[in-house]
This record gives structure tokens, C-alpha cells and sequence, in this order.
């Protein structure tokens, strides 16, 4: 017999040590839970899930550099920012291409690099390039900032600012300004230190701006230039400090009141004097608050509405950045601002949001889980019903879950997100990983047979490790077929090669199951078959079919009746 074999070794060692596979497979069972990507509640056990998300990112591994020079045409953008920034940042390492854009008063430019450079590696060389780019390569004041910390699927939550009764009805009645200082200082600065949010960028809406709209006339007779209206509002605009003064051994802190806090503050700044009389900004200007110039604007339902876009960290999360952002939605809720209409309703300021991706995950991984588990119960009675054997249908149905649960120990490990592509590379195992189980099972229960259960520790350990080289073979055949599939490169590797991870996982994990926990479980649950054995398998596919039923949502039962058949 081939004991000696690396796979025979390995089954001796675990028939002599089962305290240790069983204390090994608690180990397994407890982190497969904890990081399982699915929504489930473990009470005092804690989760770290895989991180989870609708589809697969396919996009380019990518930073975006944004850089504003306002009222400039795009031909002076372009010659004057968007190329020589663009050449300068081709040279940096690792860099596939850079795609420039040129826009009235904006530029943006993509820097497309290789999908093996680390994401936030790639940032920091972004920066050091900017950082020591030689003078007059731009314009003065020109700054070039580089985007959020995100990929191109990160925009996760939306949401618009409203005003609703205590019915939750919409009651109107703000400004669409007032609701835009509401989220440029409440609601966004809140929001951005939510866990995993990487920017809370606001759309709609007015900025309010002071605006000083100066009289050519007024300035010409006063002898005042626009440069001297725009340094006099921009030189005012600040509180200024000095020394200490004593005065009766109190000492007094000496210091100049100059910013501005409202429209009269502005139309009082001096601008210049003349023979001793001070000009001032309101003898040559009208001064207004008004609304910044805006290229945009967000359209809700036919109505101008206000709002933000919730963008996702790299690497993050996205159930849990969107969970972390309700959470602080509800924390900051009670205290936005509301007012009474004139009609008597109190309007209260509410956060509404309008796309929510927690939807699209939750109906995606319980379309997933729903199919797994489906899958898990079809095999279990097809293999009662072929076996005809209730311990070894057991034994061959615990391959399935505890492989899944390893899939998903590895899928953490390597990084792999779970996804609709990821998860159905363990539906597509499901089929291989039970056939593991049914070899071993059915050659063990041979051998004990032919042996009448004497010597059953020698007996399992020959018979294991008779088929465990076959069973081997078989799985590492498809996992070489699926080789090329790890080789895709672009879009097409980042589609794919989560499924052949997976796949790749759950078969090595039912391998790993078949070779070290079911020799153990199978010499301790085998023992002689009486003539009316079998019939329990028969009775226990029966409940199965039953319960599988009452899952299966066209059969019109709940999913809490099929639970209460399966597991009472």
C-alpha cells in the first residue's frame, strides 16, 4: 500500500493526532466565519469580512492631477499646463501613459501606470514629481492638486439635502444657496471622517460669494484702479496681532479686527484716501453676496436640488465605508439646521440619498448565497440518494461547507474582494469539491467491509492513501486548466482571474478536507450497516428535498420554514 507517500504520511499523521484535526477544523470553521463576505450576525464573535462590492474594478490603475487656471481659453491650457505637465510626468517609473484633457480655466491629466505598481506608491511619486517640477514650467499661482485617494468605481452613496416634515414629506421652503452652506460646512466635513470615505464632493446648488461690482465712473473721479479695489478687499480680510500693553498691572493683549464677516465690513474697507479722506470700497462698488459662477448642476426629479457624492478609499471596503457613512448620517441628522414656514410647518433639513451601491451588494451576495446554498442541499440528496449510505453522505456533504469556509480564509489572505465573478468560481467548483469526498468515502467504506471493521485504523489509513495520489491528480489537472486564465493581463485579468482564485481555492480546500478530515471522521463513524440502515438515507434526502423546497422562492414558502425543517 502507498503509505509512505507524502499524501500517506500526511493521512497517518492526522488518523494519530484527531485532537488536533478536530481543534484545527474549530480554528477553520470560527475565521471562516468571521470573514465570510456575507451579512451574517455572530453575536459576540468578531467580523473582519472580505471586502465585498457589486462587480469586479476592471479599471486602469490610475492617478488624476487636477489643475485650475480660470478665464483661460483650452488652447492656453493646454500649451501652458496640460503639455508640459503631461512630459514631465511621463518619465516617472512605472508609468504605461499619461492622457491630458483641456478644458476652459481646467486641465486634467490621467497617469496611467503599470497594474503591478502599489496604488498609493504610485501617489507619492505623483506628488515628488509635482513637488520638483523647475521654475516657469507653469504659470504663476498655478497649483496643480492631485485627485482622491480612489478608483473609478468608488463613488459608493449619493445623496440630496431636503427639507421634510415630521411625516417625512417633502415641505421645501430653502434656499438653494442656504442648503449648499449647509453641505459645503455641516454636512461634508461630517461625512469625510465617516471610516473608508476618501472625498465628499457637493454638486448643486450656489456658492455663496461676496461680489463687488465696482462703478467705472466713481473709480475714475476717485483716481481708483480695479487693482486697488482687489488688494484693499484682499489686505483687509484678516486679523492681525501685536504686542502687550500694561495699564494699572493689567495687561492688555493688543490686536487688529479685519475680516470680514459681512457685506458691510466690505463696503467699509479703505481702499486709498485722498487729502486726508479715506475712499472707501462702497464709494466706488456696490458689494452683494451672490452666488459664484457654476458650470453644473444637479437635477433631481425636474427640480434644482443640492447634494454630495460619497467616494470610497482604495483598498476600502464598500459595504462597510456605505455602513460607516449611515452611521454618521444618523449621528449628525438631529443637528441639522430647520425652520418654520409660513405656513406653520416645521421644515427639518434631511439627508436623502438616491443611489445607495449596499443595495446592488446585499441583492448580489444573496443571489450568490442563495445558489450556494442551493447547490450544497441538491448534492447532499443526490449524493443520499447514489451512496445509499448515511454516514459516508454525511461525511461526503461536510466537504462542501468547510471548503467554502477555507475559500473564503484564502480569498482574505490574497486580497481577493468578493464579487458576482469572484463567488461564482465557488458555484462552478461545488461539483468537483463533492466528488473528493465520494471517492475517499466509497474506497474506505470498501475496505472496511472486505476487512469486516477489524483494524480500522490501518484499514482507513491503506485505503485513503490508496486513491488520495488519484484524487490529487484530478484536481491539479483542472487547476492546470485553468492556468491561462491567471495569464489575462488589462481589463480581461481583472474580470476573470477573481473566479479562477476562487475556483483554484475551493478546489485545493476540498482536497486539503479529503485528505486530512474525512479519513478521521470515517474511522470513527463507519461501523457494520444493518439491512435497514439504508432506508435512513432515504428518509434524511427526503427532509432535504422537503426543505430545499420550501428555500426555492417559486414554491411560494419562506426562507424561515426551510431553515426550521432543515435543522429540527
Amino acid at each position: 500500500m502507498p503509505t509512505n507517500s507524502p499524501s500517506g504520511r500526511l493521512i497517518g499523521w492526522c488518523l494519530r493526532n484527531r485532537l488536533i484535526v478536530f481543534l484545527l477544523l474549530a480554528i477553520v470553521v470560527l475565521q471562516g466565519l468571521r470573514v465570510a463576505p456575507f451579512d451574517w450576525k455572530l453575536g459576540a464573535l468578531p467580523r473582519d469580512p472580505v471586502p465585498v462590492d457589486a462587480i469586479p474594478n476592471i479599471g486602469e490603475n490610475q492617478q488624476i492631477i487636477f489643475t485650475e487656471w480660470s478665464g483661460h481659453s483650452p488652447r492656453d491650457v493646454e500649451d501652458q499646463i496640460t503639455y508640459p505637465l503631461t512630459s514631465a510626468l511621463l518619465g516617472m517609473p512605472g508609468v504605461k501613459t499619461a492622457r491630458g484633457y483641456s478644458m476652459f480655466g481646467f486641465s486634467s491629466i490621467y497617469v496611467i501606470f503599470d497594474d503591478d505598481v502599489d496604488f498609493y506608491w504610485s501617489r507619492s511619486r505623483v506628488l515628488e514629481k509635482l513637488a520638483s517640477l523647475p521654475s516657469g514650467t507653469l504659470p504663476d499661482g498655478v497649483e496643480p492638486t492631485l485627485g482622491p485617494d480612489a478608483t473609478a468605481l468608488g463613488q459608493v452613496f449619493w445623496y440630496t439635502l431636503e427639507g421634510r416634515d415630521r411625516e417625512g414629506n417633502v415641505t421645501g421652503g430653502w434656499d438653494l444657496a442656504d442648503l449648499r452652506s449647509v453641505q459645503d460646512w455641516q454636512v461634508r466635513q461630517a461625512l469625510a471622517a465617516a471610516g473608508g470615505v476618501a472625498e465628499v464632493a457637493s454638486i448643486g446648488g450656489f456658492v455663496k460669494e461676496y461680489q463687488i461690482d465696482v462703478d467705472p465712473d466713481a473709480s475714475r473721479a476717485h483716481g481708483v484702479t480695479l487693482r486697488d479695489v482687489f488688494g484693499a478687499a484682499r489686505d483687509s480680510n484678516m486679523d492681525v496681532g501685536a504686542r502687550t500693553v500694561e495699564i494699572n498691572r493689567v495687561e492688555y493683549v493688543i490686536r487688529g479686527l479685519g475680516q470680514i464677516k459681512s457685506v458691510e465690513d466690505l463696503e467699509n474697507t479703505v481702499v486709498k484716501e485722498t487729502d486726508g479722506v479715506p475712499i472707501l470700497v462702497k464709494h466706488v462698488a456696490k458689494v452683494a453676496l451672490g452666488p459664484a459662477t457654476r458650470r453644473g448642476a444637479l437635477d433631481k426629479e425636474g427640480a434644482e436640488a443640492v447634494g454630495g457624492v460619497v467616494v470610497a478609499r482604495h483598498g476600502e471596503n464598500p459595504l462597510t465605508t456605505i455602513q460607516n457613512v449611515k452611521a454618521k448620517i444618523a449621528e449628525i441628522a438631529p443637528g441639522l439646521p430647520s425652520k418654520t414656514l409660513a405656513d406653520g410647518t416645521l421644515s427639518q433639513l434631511t439627508i436623502v440619498p438616491f443611489y445607495d451601491r449596499s443595495g446592488l451588494i446585499h441583492e448580489t451576495l444573496g443571489t450568490l448565497s442563495t445558489a450556494l446554498l442551493q447547490q450544497i442541499l441538491i448534492t447532499m440528496i443526490v449524493v443520499l440518494l447514489m451512496v445509499r449510505h448515511l454516514a459516508s453522505s454525511i461525511l461526503i456533504s461536510i466537504v462542501m461547507p468547510v471548503s467554502v469556509l477555507m475559500t473564503f480564509i484564502a480569498m482574505k489572505g490574497f486580497g481577493v474582494e468578493a464579487n458576482i465573478v469572484a463567488l461564482s468560481g465557488i458555484a462552478i467548483a461545488i461539483g468537483t469539491m463533492v466528488d473528493m469526498g465520494i471517492v475517499l468515502c466509497e474506497n474506505i467504506h470498501r475496505h472496511l467491509e472486505q476487512n469486516d471493521y477489524k483494524d480500522r485504523l490501518n484499514t482507513v489509513l491503506a485505503a485513503s492513501s490508496e486513491v488520495a495520489g488519484a484524487v490529487f491528480t484530478a484536481i491539479a489537472t483542472t487547476v492546470v486548466g485553468f492556468l491561462p486564465v491567471f495569464a489575462l493581463q488589462a481589463a480581461e485579468g481583472k474580470l476573470f482571474r477573481p473566479l479562477a482564485y476562487t475556483k483554484t481555492f475551493a478546489l485545493i480546500a476540498s482536497v486539503l478536507v479529503a485528505l486530512t478530515l474525512l479519513p478521521v471522521l470515517a474511522g470513527l463513524f463507519f461501523r457494520p450497516e444493518k439491512k435497514t440502515a439504508g432506508r435512513g438515507s432515504w428518509w434524511i434526502a427526503g427532509a432535504l428535498a422537503v426543505g430545499l423546497a420550501a428555500y426555492w422562492r417559486p414554491f411560494g414558502l419562506g426562507q424561515n420554514l426551510a431553515l426550521n425543517i432543515l435543522f429540527t
